[in-house]
């Protein structure tokens, strides 16, 4: 089924990134839902004292970010650090939170200065088609934090939510 693949490229205002901190998220479709790829510099940052699993306020940490939009502003964030921990919200318009907490079936693994991530995600938690879509990734601490992202998010400050500028995954799609 249809495959696409987003890369963080750019801040979230639209300046170049540095290639080295550049991340990728290919999703790919199937019966059961999506699964996505992660392919990440892995920062070093400090890791959350959690368990891996499912953490709340996982944007506070080194994270890759995938929000998918469905029909009537119902869209789906996906967060995963790089230590297994992961955050799933469904939203019905921005920033307004449906629910949280779902599990998912995730796999990170770190290899020097890379880590990856697979995300097996059910087909109850997307929204409905036609998607739009974004990812993004943030890392650093302090002064030093980066917020890249596939197609920026222009504004006053970094704003992930920012409906209006996803883009159409028929725009990158493999299939």
């Amino acid at each position: 089924m249809a495959a696409f693949l987003l890369r963080t490229e750019c801040t979230w205002n639209g300046l170049e990134a540095m290639p080295s901190e550049t991340a990728s998220v290919s999703v790919d479709e199937h019966s059961t839902g999506i699964t996505l790829h992660i392919d990440a510099p892995y920062h070093e940052d400090p890791a959350p004292s959690a368990q891996s699993g499912s953490l709340w306020e996982l944007w506070e940490w080194e994270v890759v970010e995938l929000f998918i939009l469905g029909k009537d502003d119902r869209y789906l964030e996906i967060e995963v650090g790089p230590h297994g921990h992961y955050l799933a919200l469904r939203l019905h318009g921005e920033r307004n939170i449906i629910d949280h907490g779902h599990t998912l079936n995730v796999n990170v693994t770190i290899d020097g200065k890379r880590w990856k991530g697979h995300v097996d995600v059910p087909s109850h938690l997307l929204p409905e088609k036609p998607w739009r879509a974004n990812a993004y990734a943030i890392h650093g601490t302090g002064e030093e934090r980066r917020y890249l992202a596939s197609f920026p998010v222009p504004g006053p400050h970094p704003d992930y939510h920012r409906l209006a500028f996803f883009r159409d995954v028929a725009e990158f799609t493999n299939a």
